[in-house]
Formats: structure tokens, C-alpha cells, sequence
């Protein structure tokens, strides 16, 4: 589980060494507009990742410099 979540992270990230360009409440706000709610944002470094909760269901979230989303299988 870990291991994918890793592997996710890496996939998104591959080839921007660059700080992310979107501020946490701009990553914030394109989560609720894709309609997450109840948003937390964890410590992971310079990879954003999110836990937050979409048609009833808590999902575990990456987004990459760019504002991507990608779930992370659990």
C-alpha cells in the first residue's frame, strides 16, 4: 500500500524539480470544485497529498505541480 502510494507520487512528480506552482488554497479550492469536501491537507514534503471525502467515500489524494489529481489506492 505504501509502495504504490510512492510509486503514485513519483509518476506525478517524474521530471519537476521545481517547487509546486499552485498554493495550498488554490490545490484547496480545485479539489472542492471537483467535489471533494471535508479537506486535509497532509505533511509530505514537497509532495501535496490530501485525504478528503467524495460521494460518501473518504479517498486519499496527490496533486502534482501542475493541479492533477490522482487518487491513491488503498
Amino acid at each position: 500500500m505504501l509502495r504504490s502510494f510512492f510509486m503514485a507520487a513519483l509518476a506525478l512528480v517524474w521530471g519537476s524539480s521545481s517547487a509546486l506552482s499552485l498554493t495550498s488554497e488554490e490545490i484547496i479550492a480545485k479539489l472542492r470544485a471537483a467535489g471533494y469536501s471535508h479537506i486535509q491537507e497532509l505533511p509530505a514534503g514537497k509532495i501535496k497529498t490530501y485525504k478528503a471525502v467524495k460521494e460518501g467515500t473518504a479517498r486519499s489524494l496527490i496533486v502534482d505541480s501542475t493541479g492533477h489529481i490522482a487518487e491513491v489506492a488503498r
